[in-house]
């Protein structure tokens, strides 16, 4: 080899090998899933970057044996092409820069076909879910780099989707585990995909896939913060998060939101009677009754003690109303243990229905008119359900009244 091609095949390795480095600063940037995602596939489709025109991640879901589609990066057309393209060689920003810059990416890729098409995305585990599956099964990396190749694949209903017609794939690993594939082609310059791209590529999905292991071990761990560790439930500190951010989500939608809170009646004396670890255990069957007996996508979270609280979003105060009497039914009906040692000789629960922005203006105002009607229930015998009314006066529900 000529000195003159050993000093450009060693100029190669050195800029290459600080790519990697830099992107290595990126994604150890953040923690958060989604913006690793970007990170990568940003990295990937930089000019400063691996300069692919699109790449897309996928990513394994082992309790479900699925691939899912979770980001897509590229343009839709050529003439958006020209214009991404253009405006980056311009402004010549480093890989920083640009991954800095795209903090508004959520907007950005609500907007993008591309991504929306990759998110529609479930292939199986299986000998039917094409290349794609193949890739994270046998851990290795597939070039179709000719019009040769990809019919001899024959029909592919992914890749049809993607318009995929000459690209390459490569698993993304964490410690020896696939935990996902990267999807690269050229399909608006048509640019050759070489070995020496694979290659690098391949380099760059095991750094990637450290990244977003990381990134899901952290979102595992925030998110047991996040959980009561009696009832498995939300804390008392996350359900104001999740409320505040519904209240604000129903301003923007002009859509209900309903909250109940509960608490277990005469669970002191319960608790006085026969013992602590007995009324753990109530504590944690009443969450569990909560759990499977509300909608998906309500939100159920332990307040305090024995009391419980349900936020309801997109849910109008008849309709809360039926979901909390239905709550209590389920309670009343449960056989706990030494239940005969409860005033009522079972155990039962009171619930107080407020209804924003029917009754409240806030978050606040919210908690407090549904705390009013908790009361009023306790009130008036228990074992009951009570909502609060937009006149500031309670309507009392008789116990029976289904």
């Amino acid at each position: 080899m000529k000195p003159e091609d050993l000093q450009a095949k060693l100029e190669k390795a050195r800029a290459e090998f600080y790519l990697l480095y830099e992107i290595g600063n990126a994604m150890r940037s953040t923690l958060v899933l989604d913006k690793i995602l970007y990170i990568i596939l940003t990295s990937v489709t930089a000019h400063v970057g691996l300069g692919f025109n699109r790449a897309m991640l996928f990513l394994v879901d082992a309790k479900t044996n699925i691939l899912r589609g979770e980001m897509g990066i590229g343009p839709d057309s050529p003439e958006q092409a020209v214009d991404i393209w253009n405006k980056v060689c311009c402004d010549k920003k480093s890989l920083e820069d640009f991954v800095s810059s795209g903090q508004k990416f959520k907007e950005e890729l609500s907007k993008s076909q591309l991504n929306n098409a990759v998110r529609d995305i479930e292939i199986p585990l299986d000998g039917t879910g094409g290349i794609l599956a193949l890739t994270a099964l046998e851990g290795m990396s597939f070039e179709i780099i000719t019009s040769d190749a990809r019919e001899k694949l024959g029909f592919d209903p992914y890749l049809t989707q993607l318009k995929l017609e000459r690209f390459a794939t490569v698993p993304v690993k964490a410690k020896n585990t696939v935990v996902g594939i990267i999807v690269v082609d050229n399909i608006i310059t048509n640019e050759c995909i070489d070995k020496d791209d694979i290659w690098l590529l391949t380099l760059f999905a095991n750094q990637a896939g450290l990244a977003i292991e990381n990134a899901r071990l952290y979102e595992k761990t925030l998110l047991t913060s996040y959980r009561d560790s009696l009832t498995g439930l939300w804390n008392h500190g996350y359900f104001h998060y999740i409320l505040s951010l519904q209240t604000s989500l129903s301003d923007m939608n002009k859509k209900p939101v309903s909250l109940l809170f509960i608490d277990i009646d005469y669970f002191k004396n319960y608790n006085d009677n026969i013992g602590h670890p007995a009324g753990d255990v109530v504590l944690k069957t009443v969450a569990d009754i909560l759990k499977v007996n509300v909608k998906e996508g309500d939100i159920v979270a332990r307040y305090g003690g024995e009391e419980f609280a349900c936020i309801l979003p997109e849910t109008n105060k008849d309709t809360a109303y039926y979901i909390a009497e239905g709550l209590r039914k389920e309670i009343e009906a449960h056989k706990f243990s030494n239940q005969e040692v409860q005033p009522l000789k079972k155990i039962t629960i009171s619930a107080g229905i407020a209804t924003y922005s029917d009754d409240a203006d806030s978050s606040k105002t919210l908690i407090d008119y549904a705390d009013t009607a908790l009361y009023a229930a306790k009130r008036q015998g228990r074992n009951r359900v009570v909502a609060y009314t937009s006149d500031f006066s309670i309507k009392v529900a008789s116990n029976n009244p289904m």
